[in-house]
Order: C-alpha cells, then structure tokens, then sequence
C-alpha cells in the first residue's frame, strides 16, 4: 500500500512537471501608452490622465513649438506666408522624415509649413527656423524662452524639428501636461487647423505626394480635426490631437505608445468616453443682465445694471454635474460719464467652492454727464 501511494505521488508529480513544460504562460497585454491626458480647450481643465507630468521625448511633436513661433512672427507682420526662403546646405542634409530639399531651391514660408505638418519634413522645419532666427542654434534659444513663458515647466528643446542633436544622444524632453499647454495656445491661431488638417497634398509643384501621419483625420472625420503625430524608436508613438463635437473641443495627448495603431485606437476610446461622460456648460451667458444697480451720481440715468460681457463654458460630469457658484463684484458708486462696454466689475465663478475663473461685467449702454445743474441738485440732496 505504501509503494502505491509513491509511485501515485511520483505520477502526479511528473504529470504537473511535463505539463508546465508545455504550457505557455500569457503575457499581459502591453499599454496602449506610456502617458497621456486629455484636456478641455477653453479652460485647460484635465478631464482623464496618467503619468501625465512624466517626461519623455515628444520627436516630430516638437514642430508644434516651431509652428507656434511662426504663427507669431505671422501675426506680428515680421515675416508672410509668401516669403521665400533658400534652402541651405545644413537643411538639405537633414535625415529622417523629409521632402527632400535641395539646396539652393527656393519654396515660400507656407509651402514649408505644410511640408512641416503634413510631411512632417524635418529639412522643412530647419529652413524655417533658420529663415527666422538665422541659425537653427538661436531658434532653439527662442523656443525655450517660449517654453518657459508658457509654462512648459518640465520641456527643454535641443532641436527645432524633433530628431537628436547630431553626434549626440540629447534629445527634446517634454510632458503631456506641456504638450497640452502648446495646443491650447497653437488653437488660437486658426491657421492651425487648416494645415494640421490635411489628409493629404503634394509639394514641389506636384512631384512630391505628403500624407499626413494622423490617420485619426480619417478614422474619425469630421471630429477630429488637427495637430501632429511623432515617432522615434526611443520615443515610441506620440500625438496630440484634437476633437470637437458641437462647441466641445478637447485636446489629447498620447505618449508612449507601442504602435501607432495601438496609439489611435486608445484615442478614439478616449473620444468616445470623454463625449459620454462630460459635457460643456455656460456658467454665464454673453449679454447676461447682472442684477445689481450702481449708483451714478453724475450720469444722465441715476442707476446702470452691467451685462456679462463674455460666456463663460466650463466641462462638467453628465452624472456629477456639481455646484457653480457665482460671486458680483461690483463698486456702488461709479462717478463721471460711462463708455458702452466698459468695464464695470467683474464676476469670480466657483465650482464646489474652487475658483474656476472670471468674468468682466460691462456696461451695455453710453451714459454721459448730467447737466451742472442736476448734479448741483443732486450733491445737495434734492434728488433730481
């Protein structure tokens, strides 16, 4: 009895032994990402995110910086849209993503912004930081000194279009949170849009067929709508992008990704799941009458209520829509004439008791100066 229970004990021993050598353990899936975050536009309220302060290499995300700096230097009159610029020998040799500019050809400020942000052209990018700044070394200088004056808190640029700095391992270094930053301010400047948004174009006259990286523009057309992608091995797969239902625009960064399918299929997750669970409110209405009077001793009218002179939106939880509050800021008394539309006070919006932010109250009407007599009358009491 005894020698039957050994060998039943070696049996099943041995049949676990030959039966873990067979089986093959799963792997966990790998994340979709490294980072991310998704933000509303108008605000910049954070509505979903993870390790979205942890820095990691943007890559071709970083022509977003270059294109805020041209959309500045456009605005400002310093440069057009139809400006040329000479290829020099430096950015004909650039690797990576390109056009494949020769030096000595000659393209406009606009064609290499496309090249840019449609191709993603790295040759393209150093031209026109070059054009702006005379050398790509002091065009990094002002897209740091950008950085910092936005906030970008944990970004340093080593380069103007993404790709290492030659004979060196330095790389760009940035956050989702400041990728965030950049688009809300790139989101300014309509322009924007209207490159980012390019399936896809030709350049050099026709000979050089771009499309664009973001496949999202097709995937989701007609919701998403804009901005970049970026790649390097050491990066993995970036984006930031924007989406916008009705007059909810909302901008999501990805970082990390394996693959650049991977990386689109958690976006268009994000998208869904952020349109169905937040919606975007009007804590106040433009032209909204505040209702509290101000006193004016030497106005033509004796009393003016202010209207709000913006909306206010502010994304709110479709099941946890919380509390707004609304505090008027107003002096009693305004003394002299009144402008239309000038500013009267103001309004400080609380959601759960945090400041969210505020708005000017104005004035809606022009309310000039009493006549001397009535204001006589009225600093001697009468009441006129």
């Amino acid at each position: 009895m005894r020698i039957l229970v050994i060998f039943s004990l070696i049996f099943l021993l041995v049949s676990q032994l030959a039966y873990g050598k067979h089986t093959k353990v799963k792997k966990r899936p790998e994340k979709p990402f490294k980072s991310f975050v998704v933000v509303e536009e108008k605000s910049g309220k954070i509505l979903m995110s993870e390790n979205e302060k942890e820095k990691r290499i943007p890559a071709s995300l970083t022509k977003l910086m270059l294109s805020l700096l041209v959309l500045e230097k456009l605005e400002a009159k310093e440069i057009s849209l139809t400006d040329k610029v000479t290829v020099s020998k430096k950015a004909a040799q650039m690797g990576g993503s390109q056009v494949f500019l020769k030096e000595g050809e000659v393209f406009t400020v606009e064609e290499l912004m496309k090249a840019t942000l449609v191709a993603s052209g790295n040759d393209a990018a150093y031209a026109l930081a070059e054009k702006i700044a005379g050398s790509a070394e002091n065009f990094v200088q002002l897209m740091n000194e950008k950085a910092q004056s936005l906030g970008m808190k944990d970004t340093i640029f080593r380069s103007v279009s993404g790709l290492p700095v030659s004979n060196s391992n330095d790389t760009d270094i940035t956050t989702c949170v400041d990728m965030a930053i950049l688009a809300r301010n790139l989101l300014k400047y309509p322009k924007i849009l209207e490159w980012t948004s390019i399936k896809k174009d030709t350049f050099r006259e026709g000979k050089f067929l771009m499309v664009n990286h973001n496949k999202l523009l097709s995937k989701m057309d007609g919701i998403v709508d804009g901005l970049k992608t970026g790649y390097l091995k050491s990066s993995g797969y970036n984006i930031v992008t924007t989406a916008k239902k009705d007059n909810f625009r909302v901008i999501l960064v990805v970082m990390g990704s394996p693959s650049c399918r991977s990386r689109d299929d958690f976006v268009i997750d994000l998208i869904n799941r952020v349109y169905s669970e937040w919606k975007l409110k009007d804590i106040v209405k433009k032209g909204e009458v505040v209702n509290k009077d101000i006193i004016l001793p030497d106005g033509k009218f004796r009393k003016i209520k202010g209207v709000v002179a913006q909306t206010f939106f502010y994304p709110i939880r479709k099941n946890n829509p919380g509390i707004a509050e609304k505090e008027i800021r107003l002096p009693e008394k305004l003394s002299g004439e009144v402008k239309e539309g000038q500013k009267l006070g103001e309004i400080l919006i609380k959601m759960d008791g945090e400041p969210i932010g505020n708005v000017d109250i104005v004035s809606p009407v022009y309310v000039p100066k009493a006549n001397l007599f009535t204001r006589i009358i009225r600093r001697v009491g009468l009441n006129i």
